[in-house]
């Protein structure tokens, strides 16, 4: 079968977005693939973070993953920087990556800003370590929404040039796995901007800890428009759209169809069932979740015997890769 990769980073809660933007996809992929997945503390700590806080995000991370439906029985669960290989084959791939390819990405300009002659080379360079992370699984594939792609590119550029210069094939080049409809999910207060982690508003996004009332209480204060009825157009109504692409994405309903059962509806009900459903869905996660968080050593055993798999495909991969380069 073919590799799969992906990875989720450990700061702040795991919201909607994470779940069905990933997490959900993940749990189908690993019935048809190869799985690895991975919670990329590394990538976590290019921008300052709190340690202790840090620490229990990385196994509150691993412990959603199950929650969601990553079976461990199926697919490898791991900490980022319990395997060496990461960020030793990055410093490899550090020194054949041009410096022009990096100063292309866009992410960097973004969460540098205009303070990026104080930005650490971590948040820079962080790319190459991206690309370390699939080429070290020979991973087929990878999924991806619009704002990683171009660190796909990067990755598929790495690999092929790497490959070229050394006129070996040791990486496979990695192609990106086209996500669902609603693999981008838009902030509840502005339906133009991702939902994030990072969105100062606690109602921009809904946690997968969220309780049922405050679930319902986000969706009541959701952005909606002064447009009579409920539509899909995402140019003009983004927030209506994207409450729309969730719903379905929740429960595997079609676009059309969706919109046709709520074509009667007004906004205060539209809201009052999507509360319910969404209530169901993240609650069941949530429970699972709560259960699965008291117990930390099971949780411990699951991250180890997932470190011991990649960390055996790791090394194999970089004492190939050590050879080719002649160290």
């Amino acid at each position: 079968m073919q590799t799969v990769f992906s990875g989720v980073q450990p700061t702040g809660n795991l919201h909607l977005g994470n779940y069905l933007g990933a997490i959900k996809n993940w749990v189908q992929l690993q019935e048809q693939y190869n799985c690895i997945f991975c919670v990329v503390d590394l990538h976590a700590i290019t921008v300052p973070q709190n340690p202790s806080e840090l620490q229990e995000s990385i196994i509150n991370t691993a412990a959603m993953y199950i929650a969601c439906g990553v079976d461990p029985a199926k697919s490898i669960i791991f900490q980022q920087s319990s395997v060496s290989g990461h960020a030793e084959l990055a410093w490899l791939l550090n020194c054949n990556t041009p410096m022009g390819w990096l100063n292309r990405m866009t992410q960097f300009k973004d969460k540098a800003g205009k303070n990026k002659e104080k930005a650490p080379l971590g948040l820079y360079a962080y790319p190459v370590l991206m690309a370390a992370d699939i080429l070290l699984y020979g991973t087929n594939l990878v999924p991806v929404g619009d704002d990683q792609k171009q660190h796909l590119e990067l990755a598929r550029d790495i690999a092929t040039s790497f490959n070229h210069h050394y006129n070996n094939d040791i990486f496979t080049v990695p192609e990106p796995l086209i996500q669902g409809a609603a693999a981008r999910v838009m902030s509840l207060k502005n339906g133009t901007n991702k939902m994030s982690k990072s969105d100062p508003s606690e109602y921009s996004r809904i946690n997968l800890t969220d309780s049922d009332d405050e679930i319902i209480t986000k969706l009541k204060k959701a952005k909606t428009d002064a447009i009579e009825g409920i539509t899909y157009d995402e140019q003009n109504r983004p927030e209506v759209s994207n409450l729309i692409n969730i719903y379905c994405a929740l429960t595997d309903t079609k676009k059309d169809d969706a919109v046709a059962y709520f074509a009667d509806y007004n906004f205060a009900k539209f809201k009052t069932e999507l509360g319910e459903v969404f209530s169901q869905k993240i609650g069941a996660i949530r429970n699972e979740y709560l259960k699965i968080t008291q117990d930390k050593g099971e949780l411990l055993k699951v991250l180890n015997n997932g470190q011991q798999q990649a960390n055996e495909l790791a090394q194999a991969k970089l004492k190939k890769v050590k050879q080719v380069i002649g160290l």
